[in-house]
């Protein structure tokens, strides 16, 4: 044995394989460390110029609007960026280190050091410096959750724009305006780097390892022919071939080598599928996009079109863009899409034209560049939402706005006329004195945020100003009460002046009692519930019953419990311990009064924990519940506890239903089912829950949604349960409507759904 290995470490082919092995695995290490260390430098400094490009363009979108110091378009802009991914924090301050705009609403006027990590880039020198590199702009941060983040702080400088503008000039002695702060999470790059690290050392040491394998083969003459068979898979490779398979028959490296390449060839295959599969599927959401989307060339004809353009206007092969929407023979005179060629930037603008019956229509036009690999414009895009409605409902609302103006004085509800500016009051009616304690003539000139909290008053400002409707707001009288009112506010001309026309309604009472009318219904739910939910609990513990009983009878008998049942039973007391408490908490939760706040949710979630909630009574009565449910769905904004709420009220009008009809025995050979459906509609997300029920009578179909209405008999309901609901969709922005059925009845609900911002889109 001792001889044998002497005598291979004498030979030359363990020596040539050992040097050569040898040699191999230290250029391929030196190989492997320059490229990881490649990669870090070259992750870094695209993450930097990423950031600083990303920083520049917020810089540009918010630059009009800067100029123009309309505060909410930069805060949309601000907004909307700040839903990007990876996009940690962004902000904006001034000179003097207050946050002035941010993705972040709480950090709103917040005032930081004027030296602190962020801004001591430029203020740790006095004076400050109005110019610095970009490496110098960047720090390094650790996040809460331990992953690194980047920021880049901007600064923004005073133009001759700015320092011109009437609005909101600034001195041209000013080089600096504020700064710009942008902090992007690392965490995503940190892992792929991680990845692509501990990837190099794989490929390292499987190339090492193949080659050497090589090697000893090519030296023990045992390698021509495999080594062609794999030079012809991966030739097939190369050439498309994917399924072709390298036959090499052969139980070592080579063998693995080749089932390598034939998995390869698979997962190529595989992802070239799934490549044409995505191909297809973005063909299909250019198709399906609820607006008119077309792909122009510099000449203005139609390159390609989604199929609601081609059904809306059966263009022909050729046709200009002027003419397909418009039926002209030329351009238009104002055509953002020759802007975008000029500028090669995105535009925006609105299109009126007229159809055959002389009824217009009009359009709102986004633009954006189509760049070939060189950088070159080849074609541009043009995205067209049809707005004739809300154009029809903007020139009633004015024309309804001069019909309630002339009726001022006699309304019901305190009306206040307010200065567009400064929201000071300029007019009023007399129920003011009635609900606010004040003589209606002391409250001329007084400012109408004077109503409001202090520390709310500066947000309210804003959503005075841009919005038509505010709930659910707190003011207080002369006396200090505090109540609750809707404020409906409507633009409009006074006396030669731009004003605000604004009408309060006290719904302190209201609230009150729509939340006892809420939990009251709640209440009756869960007490309706009560057997379904004993009968739910009844099962883990009587699980937990017999593992007990089983442990007291072994100690009893002193007898060992083996380690696998004792294991098995704790697990499962564990487990139903678990079930039981989810139950209960989930009941409780149900239970609890709603704080009535707005928040993104998921419908799906909602309408399963619904189910869950409710699950048992359907199981006891032989009721089958049929899911219809569409994944990603976009959420809504709403209150989950008061949806849940709706559903379970729907759900036990659908079980009633089906109990009265079986009772009847009108249908013997019917089936008990409940089917819930959801879906989206447009830029609304459906729900629908159907039962076989007995149905709803075409004449009272109207009349479900009314207080105190009911078609159960005597002492089975108090007819609050739809109406409770109707308010409730009808305050998260929905509808609801009772569908009659051939057999049964539906219930349809609509929400509008958040939709994420379009990519391209000009703030």
């Amino acid at each position: 044995m001792i001889d044998n290995i002497k005598r291979m470490g004498r030979s030359f082919l363990t020596r040539v394989i050992g040097a050569i092995g040898l040699t191999l695995f230290v250029s391929i290490s030196i190989w492997a460390f320059y490229i990881i260390r490649y990669q870090h430098e070259s992750t870094t400094e695209n993450i930097i110029a990423s950031a600083d490009k990303l920083a520049t363009t917020v810089r540009l979108a918010t630059r009009n609007a800067m100029v123009l110091n309309t505060r909410d378009d930069i805060n949309r802009i601000i907004r909307d960026i700040a839903w990007m991914e990876d996009l940690n924090a962004i902000r904006i301050y001034n000179k003097n280190g207050v946050i002035k705009f941010s993705g972040n609403s709480q950090e709103l006027n917040r005032e930081t050091h004027i030296r602190d990590e962020a801004c001591n880039i430029c203020h740790k020198t006095d004076p400050p410096l109005s110019m610095v590199e970009k490496q110098r702009r960047i720090r390094f941060l650790q996040s809460d959750e331990g992953s690194r983040l980047i920021g880049i702080i901007t600064p923004i400088y005073n133009e001759s724009s700015c320092s011109m503008s009437g609005c909101h000039p600034h001195p041209a002695d000013q080089s600096i305006l504020g700064a710009l702060d942008i902090v992007i999470s690392l965490k995503k790059p940190d892992a792929a780097l991680r990845t692509f690290t501990w990837e190099i050392l794989r490929m390292m040491l499987l190339t090492f390892l193949a080659t050497a394998t090589i090697l000893f083969f090519l030296v023990s003459k045992f390698i021509r022919l495999p080594i062609r068979k794999l030079i012809a898979g991966t030739k097939n490779l190369a050439a498309g071939l994917y399924n072709t398979r390298v036959n090499l028959q052969q139980n070592d490296e080579l063998g693995l080598l080749a089932e390598a390449i034939n998995e390869m060839g698979k997962a190529i295959g595989d992802k070239e599928t799934a490549l044409n599969k995505q191909r297809d599927e973005y063909q299909h959401l250019f198709e399906m996009v609820p607006c008119f989307v077309t792909v122009q060339d510099k000449s203005y004809k139609l390159i390609s079109y989604n199929r609601q353009f081609a059904d809306k206007f059966n263009p022909r092969p050729g046709d200009f863009c002027y003419c397909a929407y418009k039926g002209r023979s030329e351009k238009c005179e104002s055509c953002p899409v020759e802007r975008t060629f000029q500028d090669g930037l995105p535009h925006f603008s609105q299109e009126t034209a007229f159809q055959k019956d002389g009824t217009a229509r009009h359009w709102i036009v986004r633009t954006s560049p189509i760049k070939n690999a060189a950088g070159e414009i080849v074609a541009a895009m043009e995205m067209s939402l049809d707005v004739t409605h809300r154009k029809s409902l903007q020139t009633a609302l004015e024309e309804s706005e001069k019909k309630y103006y002339a009726i001022f004085n006699n309304m019901p509800n305190p009306i206040f006329v307010l200065t567009a500016d400064t929201l000071d009051i300029i007019d009023c009616n007399d129920i003011v004195e009635q609900v606010y304690g004040y003589d209606r003539f002391d409250l001329l000139g007084k400012p109408f945020l004077s109503f409001f909290p202090e520390n709310e008053r500066g947000e309210l400002e804003g959503r005075i100003k841009a919005a038509s409707f505010i709930d659910k707001v707190r003011q207080e009288d002369k006396a200090g009460n505090s109540k609750v009112f809707n404020l409906r506010v409507s633009p409009f001309d006074f006396r030669g002046r731009k004003a605000l026309l604004v009408t309060t309604s006290d719904i302190t009472q209201w609230l009150d009692t729509e939340q006892q009318l809420i939990q009251a219904s709640k209440m009756a739910t869960l007490g309706e519930m009560a057997t379904g939910v004993a009968h739910e609990l009844n099962q883990p513990l009587s699980v937990i019953k017999t593992a007990g009983s089983y442990f007291m009878k072994k100690v009893r008998n002193q007898e060992p419990i083996p380690p696998d049942i004792l294991a098995t039973l704790a697990e499962e007391i564990d487990s139903h311990v678990d079930r039981a408490s989810k139950i209960i908490n989930h009941m409780r939760q149900f239970g609890r009064k709603s704080a009535g706040e707005m928040e993104p949710v998921r419908i799906n979630e909602i309408l399963r924990r619904a189910v869950d909630i409710f699950n048992q009574q359907l199981k006891l009565r032989e009721i089958t519940v049929i899911w219809e449910l569409k994944d990603d769905l976009p959420d809504i904004l709403g209150d989950a506890g008061r949806l849940e709420q709706v559903f379970i009220n729907l759900l036990m009008n659908a079980r009633d239903a089906i109990e009265d009809k079986f009772e009847s025995g009108t249908d013997p050979e019917a089936v008990k089912k409940i089917t819930l459906r959801t879906m989206v509609a447009g830029a609304k997300v459906r729900v629908e829950i159907q039962d076989t029920g007995r149905g709803i009578e075409a004449s009272i179909i109207e009349r479900v949604f009314e207080p105190f209405f009911t078609t159960k008999k005597v002492g089975k309901g108090t007819g609050l349960g739809l109406s409770i609901s109707y308010g409730i969709v009808k305050d998260c922005g929905g509808e609801i409507h009772a569908v009659p059925m051939g057999s049964g009845a539906c219930f349809r609900l609509s929400f509008p759904a958040i939709l994420p911002p379009e990519n391209g889109d000009t703030p």
